[in-house]
């Protein structure tokens, strides 16, 4: 029986994934290195690594903890001057399903962009905890982020679901038992998602998936 769903944010919830990889562009282009769409996907949504790697010379431990937090800063700066914008349905299919599932969120954004993104929306309600890059030790695609939001539910994996919308979202959550609907987005549609439960293109696809789990579980479910 469905009893609850995990969230990702950024692509999920809200319009964040482009701004993130421009932010990510802007950084690393002083540096030698034009950052594109496909470098973005490899290394950032497919894997959990940074384009460091890809730096010619290659960068200290130290030059990149200070190139990483100069990235952070200037990404909030952005975060808290732009219209961050939820995604298309979003705040309808959350309203719809809060009153029969419990819900809550587990991100790889750091807990300062994600307060900055959802001071403005009305989104935060709906769930019970978030779980940000400072609430574990190995971010995804480890499971770890996931198997804790699973203990903070208090259920078992094969009583949740999750929403993503990358790779390495996809292995953290298969990892953990999970299954794992996948909402593609403009950088992410090219990918097949191997290994997903779902794979939908709307917010509406989602809720129709999420409702036909409800309706094949019978009434326990129902408002």
């Amino acid at each position: 029986m469905l009893r609850a769903i995990l969230w990702d944010n950024d692509g999920v919830l809200v319009d964040t994934e482009q701004l993130f990889y421009e932010a990510n562009r802007e950084l690393f282009r002083p540096l030698g290195l034009e950052l594109s769409a496909q470098h973005f996907f490899d290394w950032y949504l497919a894997d959990n690594c940074g384009a460091w790697h890809l730096l010619q010379p290659p960068l200290s431990a130290e030059a990149i903890a200070a190139e990483r937090g100069a990235r952070n800063a200037h990404y909030a700066a952005r975060l808290a001057s732009a219209h961050i914008p939820a995604i298309d349905g979003a705040a309808d299919v959350l309203a719809a399903l809060a009153p029969r599932l419990r819900m809550g969120v587990v991100t790889s954004s750091n807990a300062e962009h994600f307060d900055i993104i959802h001071a403005r929306l009305d989104l935060r309600r709906h769930f019970e905890f978030v779980l940000t890059h400072e609430s574990y030790t190995c971010s995804k695609p480890s499971p770890e982020p996931y198997l804790l939001g699973l203990q903070r539910l208090g259920v078992r994996a094969d009583e949740a679901l999750v929403i993503e919308d990358s790779p390495r979202g996809l292995q953290a959550a298969t990892a953990a038992g999970l299954r794992c609907i996948i909402l593609r987005n403009a950088l992410t549609r090219h990918h097949d998602f191997a290994g997903a439960w779902r794979v939908v293109d709307s917010m509406a696809q989602v809720r129709a998936e999420v409702e036909t789990l409800l309706l094949a579980d019978g009434p326990a479910n129902e408002v």
